[in-house]
């Protein structure tokens, strides 16, 4: 399956409803202030991810950034995701070195990205919690997640 044919009502049977499961509750014990909306933050980096098959460069949100941080950790099942959605591995890549921007595109992209493939987005999700400034955030210069992670084309 590739990320064009994927539908916005498709996008949880990308991985197993158990698989599903036991992301949402580790994002719902390592997060519980998201504990409330962890279906939907793991929903939302299905989404991401498939976005990225498609368009290496992406960016999550702060909040989405959860869910890939939390798929990350379950590296047989991540592997095996990329696998088949992108026929690659999607390279999380943090940008922490100071004074560099991200590689990856801003969050606002993305999201027009996402709405381009037909993908589901829950805007709430993929608003700015960070500490960027908000003229550097209108001027699209923000990376937006907090560790500059990108999905790094360069590392494909």
């Amino acid at each position: 399956m590739t990320a064009a044919l994927i539908r916005p009502t498709d996008i949880r049977v990308l991985i197993t409803p158990e698989l599903f499961a036991r992301l949402t509750d580790r994002i719902a014990v390592d997060h519980p202030e998201h504990a409330g909306h962890a279906d939907q933050i793991m929903e939302q980096a299905l989404a991401f991810l498939a976005a990225c098959a498609a368009r290496p460069g992406l960016a999550p949100s702060e909040t989405v950034d959860i869910g890939w941080h939390t798929f990350i950790l379950y590296t047989r099942e991540y592997a095996e995701f990329c696998q088949r959605v992108a026929g690659r591995f999607i390279h999380h890549a943090p940008n922490d070195i100071p004074g560099t921007s991200g590689e990856g595109v801003t969050v606002s992209a993305t999201v027009q990205v996402m709405h381009d493939l037909g993908l589901p987005v829950v805007d709430e999700l993929w608003e700015h919690r960070g500490s960027c400034n908000s003229d550097k955030c209108n001027s699209g210069k923000c990376h937006q997640c907090h560790a500059g992670c990108v999905d790094s084309p360069k590392l494909r």
